[in-house]
């Protein structure tokens, strides 16, 4: 692996690399707040007779495409790597690329073989969906686990649990900027089940951008535990272990950079989230489910057009748990979102919480939230586990 530091190592990078081999490309993590594009996702494209670089901004929700000749996004490149953005990973048909830009204008660029099969760019302009995790080119966990075949393509009765692993890849790819890359990286999965997301994230981070991440998987299924052991142990993901065990006993004396929690049943999914922020978590993605704690509690005689119909109920107390635990995260200096998981046709249960560690002066109390919460007459578990 190549690592130089040097802004004119930057120019040579962006004006002597082959761009019609390009692949795909995020730029991200912004270095000043009066940039309004989160991020920016590249492509090749012909159009016509010529081959151009797609580039695709995104603001907020909005999403602006723009088609750039080959010198014209030679130049786009080099000015949003030298005064934008901190980060940017680009793969070839060669070559993988990570640069990172530190506050004092300090370029590492890293280069790796690109060893992947597939390695010849898509130059179709309406391209169907290219994943994070590639079909055609064979990932080890997806065949053990019986997503993909050997030759990695897509099991046709495991396409909607293949599109899940890319559609919360896409999450983790967005918050790759917020890990450290000076250490170890530490993620916790309470309520783990049976792993196909922890095992994405080991392979994802791991495998693909060659992250130095450790990942304990945590359950209250002991058999389902072994299995995962088993079959970490099989695919030599060293470090990636599952522990039996309750998450509200869970302790961990070293840091923990991420915690994520998918479909944790009802409260325990405050338990995880108390944790997160108890360790400082720079990240949190929490999919919660069973939401049957506010259901017994709520009371608003201004609602009762809604609470008086049990299927509305249930689904306004969901929407009141998770806005309160977003707003509590807020609270402790997290800038949340709410974002949609997978399409509703998949899980009525499509929801993740979001949280990236923004403040970290303490708790700073909401006045709105706790109104809302009085309200309501409710006693949301995540409130009390922080008194």
């Amino acid at each position: 692996m190549d690592k130089v530091v040097d802004n004119e190592i930057l120019k040579s990078y962006v004006y002597d690399t082959e761009w019609t081999e390009l692949i795909d490309g995020v730029i991200s993590d912004r270095r000043n707040k009066d940039n309004k594009v989160s991020k920016i996702k590249l492509r090749l494209v012909k159009l016509k007779e010529n081959i151009c670089v797609q580039v695709t901004e995104y603001i907020d929700t909005k999403v602006i495409h723009a088609n750039k000749s080959i010198e014209e996004f030679r130049k786009y490149l080099y000015e949003k790597l030298l005064s934008d953005y901190k980060q940017a990973s680009i793969t070839t048909g060669s070559y993988i690329y990570n640069i990172l830009i530190s506050k004092k204008g300090q370029v590492t660029i890293k280069k790796k073989k690109n060893n992947q099969i597939e390695k010849k760019p898509v130059l179709m302009h309406n391209r169907v969906k290219q994943y994070l995790i590639k079909e055609g080119v064979p990932a080890d966990f997806l065949v053990k686990l019986g997503v993909m075949n050997p030759e990695g393509y897509v099991i046709k009765a495991k396409y909607d649990k293949y599109r899940q692993i890319n559609r919360f890849l896409e999450f983790v790819e967005d918050i790759v900027s917020k890990l450290p890359r000076d250490r170890e990286v530490k993620i916790i999965d309470f309520g783990c089940g049976k792993s196909y997301l922890t095992f994405a994230i080991y392979y994802y981070l791991r495998k693909l951008k060659d992250i130095d991440v450790c990942i304990t998987g945590i359950d209250l299924k002991e058999d389902v535990i072994n299995h995962c052991n088993s079959l970490a142990k099989e695919l030599a993901y060293d470090k990636l272990t599952f522990i039996h065990g309750d998450i509200a006993d869970y302790e961990c004396q070293d840091n923990v950079d991420m915690v994520v929690t998918l479909h944790a049943c009802d409260t325990a999914t405050d338990y995880a989230i108390m944790k997160a922020i108890k360790w400082n978590a720079r990240v949190i993605l929490s999919v919660p489910c069973c939401h049957h704690e506010i259901n017994n509690q709520i009371q608003n005689d201004s609602l009762s057009p809604v609470l008086d119909y049990g299927i509305l109920k249930e689904r306004m107390s969901a929407l009141i748990t998770d806005g309160v635990r977003a707003k509590t995260l807020e609270e402790w200096g997290y800038e949340t979102a709410i974002l949609e998981f997978i399409d509703m046709e998949h899980t009525p249960k499509n929801l993740m919480i979001r949280g990236i560690k923004k403040r970290f002066d303490g708790y700073i109390e909401d006045k709105k939230l706790k109104t809302f919460i009085e309200d309501m007459n409710i006693k949301p578990t995540i409130k009390e586990l922080l008194k």
